[in-house]
């Protein structure tokens, strides 16, 4: 049990590990975002990927070493999570302790991943959203609005085109 509790904690360490490198790349994230950088932007998302294949294997381990501790204390894997097994770890201190640091920093971590996230979310819609008005801004101004001017019948309305800066010497 002993082996099998010190290899979810080191599953445990190597994932967080891996949260603290993703987070900062969500920090360049940020900045790429605010700086308009794509490039930059598609750079960091590259590592991104790569490091989210990694945290995945290392969250199959963690899961396994998980199924059988749960096999061990004779308890369904579905049930249970990596706090109940803290909580039934209290009678064995060194272990509980151990195992419940690592818990609560890779918790932490994620936290504030899921933080930075939400924050380059909110970043990433508003720019879309600016670029939304530009691209509206730029539309209207290739319309020709219509405007109050009549020709010689009184029938005819105007339409202002790009030659504004005409003179019409006949009013």
């Amino acid at each position: 049990m002993a082996s099998m509790i010190d290899s979810l904690i080191e599953d445990m360490n190597k994932e967080n590990s891996l949260y603290l490198e993703l987070y900062g790349y969500a920090k360049e994230k940020t900045n790429a975002i605010v700086s308009s950088d794509v490039e930059s932007l598609q750079a960091i998302l590259k590592y991104e990927q790569a490091l989210i294949n990694k945290i995945n294997a290392v969250e199959e381990d963690r899961l396994a070493v998980v199924d059988e501790i749960c096999r061990v204390l004779h308890l369904s894997p579905k049930d249970v999570k990596v706090e109940r097994i803290v909580k039934l770890l209290e009678k064995r201190p060194r272990e509980h302790d151990r195992l419940e640091e690592s818990y609560l920093a890779l918790k932490r971590t994620v936290k504030s991943l899921m933080q930075i996230n939400e924050n380059n979310k909110t970043l990433l819609k508003a720019s879309m959203e600016m670029i939304e008005f530009d691209i509206n801004v730029a539309r209207s101004a290739t319309l020709a609005p219509q405007t109050a001017n009549y020709g010689k019948t009184a029938t005819e309305a105007s339409v202002m085109t790009s030659s504004i800066g005409r003179f019409d010497a006949k009013q």
